[in-house]
């Protein structure tokens, strides 16, 4: 975390095109289909996804209430009906409000947790790149994510050199990934998630 508040203002633009792009490509037979996250199939990934993307939103606006307090894990998310149509809208909104200078200002609020903003722009992309990855896994889509945005988020999810051994870090404990593996593989490892992970 301590590195993420000396890293740049982002723009969540390319991240958000890539979600959008890969929800366009999910058929509705794959929503009952298994992802890397256990409690999740493909339409709850997708419904996470939305919630986040409002809730990140209201986050750079400085828009604090339900979509901003609510913490992640307190139900299931439900996939609304019309997703499809909402979904990439609620993505354009995200990367919009988080191109306002003002949203990397002061202390702000999402999923109940209150952080920096400077820290959880970065974390907003995480959760995309992150949930991106499940959905596209998930979906057997191809998946391509730029060095920047993997610095960034591999900076974010690295335990600190303090962590206690079994601390969890933002999405679960760290699955070994070799030092030699792709980049995007040893960050999807920092994330809790086995990069190695198929539908069955």
């Amino acid at each position: 975390m301590e590195n993420a508040e000396k890293t740049p203002h982002i723009d969540l633009g390319a991240a958000a095109e890539r979600v959008a792009r890969l929800a366009a490509g999910t058929g509705d037979a794959r929503l009952g289909d298994p992802t890397p996250c256990p409690a999740y199939a493909v339409r709850e990934v997708l419904a996470h996804l939305a919630g986040l993307s409002v809730a990140f939103r209201d986050a750079a606006r400085k828009e604090f209430g339900p979509t901003t307090n609510t913490p992640p894990g307190s139900s299931l998310p439900v996939l609304p009906d019309d997703w499809r149509t909402s979904l990439p809208r609620a993505l354009d909104e995200l990367a919009a409000a988080w191109r306002e200078p003002g949203a990397w200002e002061g202390d702000t609020r999402a999923g109940g947790v209150e952080l920096p903003a400077v820290v959880m722009g970065r974390v907003a992309l995480d959760e995309l790149l992150i949930h991106g990855w499940d959905l596209a896994r998930a979906t057997d889509q191809e998946y391509e994510v730029s060095e920047e945005e993997l610095r960034l988020s591999e900076a974010l999810l690295t335990p600190a050199e303090d962590a206690a051994p079994g601390d969890e870090g933002f999405f679960g404990p760290v699955v070994p990934v070799p030092a030699t593996a792709p980049l995007l593989n040893r960050v999807i490892g920092l994330s809790g998630r086995d990069p190695n992970w198929r539908p069955a």
